[in-house]
């Protein structure tokens, strides 16, 4: 199945945005929303998906993850259409 690995950006209730990747991205941001996802994410719930991308393979996915991780706040507020 193509578009297997996604890359996603949520919005946490504190305003920041956090970058993630994995293979199911519903149960992922429940997971996240629970409070069960990462360290990050679990005391500034609850969480919104403002962003996703999907790759077939998961090298290219990790890799667009570290590009999204190196770009300012200004910019991922861009890349997921805030502000």
């Amino acid at each position: 199945m193509s578009g297997d690995h996604v890359v996603y950006v949520l919005e946490c209730a504190d305003g920041s945005l956090y970058t993630g990747y994995t293979t199911d991205l519903e149960r992922r941001v429940a997971e996240h929303d629970a409070g069960r996802g990462a360290k990050y994410t679990r005391g500034r719930t609850p969480v919104e998906l403002r962003y996703h991308e999907r790759y077939d393979t998961r090298s290219a996915a990790m890799s667009r993850e570290y590009e999204i991780k190196q770009l300012t706040r200004a910019q991922k507020a861009d890349l997921v259409g805030l502000e």
